[in-house]
């Protein structure tokens, strides 16, 4: 599992690649900011801190889930891989990602994921990369990724959204529409993100038939879809 967290009032990050049996690879992103001098761990080494931390673990079983294990089945002599659905027109992402500006304009962005299914031995996508899954600036916005992780490293695709805004005087939602349904298509990547500004303005834009989403604004009012 990867993971990564980052604070947009002081650019500080913690990331976690390649870790096994860690309950939430998420809270163990935010230790490896907060108690290391380091960003990003990686396999057994993040895992021996997990456990220096007493985070919390659990057993293959606690991990299991059925459709992704039938997914696997399909997909494991065939060479091919699969992101959280089936290869259709309406596969949708298993990434968990969440963005937050709070009363003051401090902005936040977490990414955590499994990555795809039938993953190289080794792989590492985009969730755990600063700028590529994960980015927050107060300058700028907050941002997390899913979608085709290594196009969304190509395209450095968080920190290009920050990028326009910050030099090219771009608003959140352009920036978006810039990067996810201009950009990364031109790459061949597929895919979304979740966006919030230091104003509290939010975008959260795909260029896929769905993606899992959902905000809340200051009013509490809630806006949860899937599909356009």
């Amino acid at each position: 599992m990867d993971a990564s967290i980052m604070e947009g009032s002081n650019l500080k990050a913690g990331a976690v690649s390649m870790v096994r049996g860690v309950k939430n690879p998420i809270s163990l992103a935010r230790l490896v900011m907060e108690k290391t001098e380091h960003i990003l761990l990686a396999g057994i080494g993040a895992e021996a801190f997990a456990k220096e931390m007493k985070c919390k673990f659990e057993t293959a079983d606690y991990f299991y889930e059925e459709f992704r294990f039938q997914q696997w089945q399909q997909l494991k002599d065939s060479g091919k891989t699969s992101l959280d659905h089936s290869e259709n027109k309406e596969r949708k992402f298993g990434t968990v990602g969440a963005v937050a500006c709070d009363a003051h304009g401090n902005l936040a962005a977490a990414t955590s994921t499994g990555g795809m299914t039938n993953k190289k031995f080794g792989r590492i996508g985009d969730s755990p990369l600063i700028g590529a899954g994960t980015y927050a600036n107060n300058k700028t916005c907050a941002v997390s990724c899913t979608g085709s992780g290594e196009f969304f490293i190509q395209g450095v695709v968080a920190y290009d959204i920050s990028c326009l805004m910050e030099y090219k005087g771009m608003t959140l939602v352009e920036a978006c529409e810039e990067v996810v349904n201009k950009k990364l298509l031109k790459l061949g990547g597929d895919g979304g993100v979740v966006a919030v500004d230091t104003n509290g303005n939010m975008a959260m834009p795909f260029n896929t038939e769905g993606m899992y989403r959902a905000s809340m604004n200051t009013k509490q009012e809630k806006l949860i879809q899937i599909y356009r």
